[in-house]
């Protein structure tokens, strides 16, 4: 089960002045899985608006109905394995999303298994939240307590050129739970959950 306190932590700070994004890399898709272009930006060198809007993409997936519209997975053996999209996961988290041959590679498989009647856009965002240590009674230090590096992301569905519009699924890699990585567990982010896009679960090996 998901804590929605530890997923408030998170989204509390996305906003243009207290984000601490790194970076956003995306590609857009038609509805044939076609790659009809990709990005890879420094998200501190986006314009405000544009910061505004993407911050509000990411928000989305933690900000959620949790246990309800996010949900959490555990990753079985077969999926941890060499060559899994677990170990592409952590690669891409690791170079923060710098490796474009790794980006690729997550396109593709993503463009080879989901399914949609429209084109769309498969945002990543990468971020490193330095978790602040907590007293005893809850009120917070200025310490910090680790390092939590994470990945969302968010397929969106084209609005016009180039213009992605609300999320309707996506996933928080490495999971954050009891304030910390968990990265045996990754949370999916449904929109609609009388009609969830199940492909994102094999896309993921769950």
């Amino acid at each position: 089960m998901i804590n929605r306190e530890d997923m408030l932590e998170l989204t509390r700070r996305m906003t243009p002045a207290r984000t601490s994004m790194t970076r956003v890399a995306g590609s857009y898709m038609d509805a044939d899985g076609e790659i009809d272009g990709t990005f890879n930006t420094n998200f501190l060198k986006l314009s405000s608006g544009d910061k505004t809007k993407n911050l509000a993409i990411a928000k989305a997936v933690p900000f959620s109905a949790t246990n309800e519209n996010l949900k959490r997975y555990k990753f079985s053996g077969d999926s941890i394995k060499v060559g899994s999209m677990r170990q592409l996961l952590m690669g891409m988290k690791s170079c923060g999303l710098k490796n474009d041959v790794m980006m690729e590679t997550f396109y593709d498989l993503i463009a080879e298994t989901y399914q949609s009647y429209h084109d769309y856009a498969v945002l990543v965002f990468h971020d490193r939240y330095d978790v602040p240590v907590k007293a005893a009674d809850h009120e917070r230090l200025w310490e910090s307590e680790e390092m939590f590096e994470y990945l969302i992301c968010a397929i969106c569905p084209l609005e016009g050129d180039y213009e992605p519009g609300k999320p309707e699924c996506g996933f928080l890699f490495p999971a954050f739970s009891d304030r910390s990585a968990d990265i045996n567990h990754v949370d999916v982010f449904q929109s609609d959950t009388e009609h969830p896009h199940l492909e994102i679960l094999k896309i993921l090996g769950l």
